[in-house]
């Protein structure tokens, strides 16, 4: 497997690891920020890695964040 190949397979994962690596983050401290430590018994990072892995699958699925 060439190298372009395995770039590209990395990108076609963009949203996903962009759902990831800034949006989970993102929510968490959001969540933080607003005194939200706990919602439902679930701290911040997991809410915000169950979103923006949701987010990402959708992006993904669809082609476009919008």
């Amino acid at each position: 497997m060439s190298s372009e190949n395995r770039i590209e397979r990395i990108m076609a994962w963009g949203p996903v690891l962009f759902g990831l690596g800034f949006v989970a983050p993102l929510i968490s401290q959001s969540m933080q920020a607003m005194e939200i430590d706990e919602f439902w018994g679930v701290g911040s990072l997991i809410w915000g890695l169950g979103l923006g892995l949701s987010l990402g699958l959708i992006a993904k699925s669809r082609s476009s964040w919008l």
